[in-house]
């Protein structure tokens, strides 16, 4: 990501969350730019921006903080390819797995990703640092359906 994409993360983030409302999921209010302040690495795609991910590192390696496509531009292999960047990059730093938590039954959410490779990660598998990102999403309220730790091996 550029300094010049920024608007353009905000607005895809933004758009993207409207796919929630369309479903009947309210979540609370969501301010991007607290992303991009802590995000480690942010992909983008498209010129404009089209899609993001965001990645943080979590108990020494890469997690998922966050997915998005913009819904004008849903369905076209953007997520995908975004998140298979992701995998490329976390495995040339040497990571072995990608981490990250999603609504587990939403069918764009942990269905997507399990048919992209991930698999649950069983609490007792957590570390002290995927537990804290758990407790932040909780406390942030994002909790409006059942949620789920996924892990995916990338090297």
């Amino acid at each position: 990501m550029r300094s010049e994409d920024v608007p353009g993360v905000v607005a895809a983030s933004l758009a993207a969350d409207t796919v929630f409302a369309y479903a009947g999921v309210v979540l609370p209010p969501d301010d991007p730019r607290e992303l991009i302040e802590h995000a480690d690495r942010i992909l983008v795609t498209g010129e404009p921006v089209r899609g993001l991910a965001a990645t943080i590192t979590v108990d020494g390696h890469t997690h998922l903080e966050q997915l998005a496509v913009h819904p004008d531009h849903g369905r076209r292999g953007l997520g995908s390819a975004l998140l298979e960047a992701v995998c490329v990059e976390a495995a040339g730093r040497g990571d072995r797995e990608l981490t990250l938590t999603t609504f587990r039954d939403l069918p764009w959410n942990g269905p997507w990703y399990a048919r992209r490779g991930f698999v649950p990660l069983a609490r007792g598998e957590w570390g002290p640092g995927l537990e804290r990102v758990w407790e932040a999403e909780a406390r942030a309220g994002i909790g409006v359906l059942p949620r789920i730790a996924m892990v995916r091996r990338v090297g």
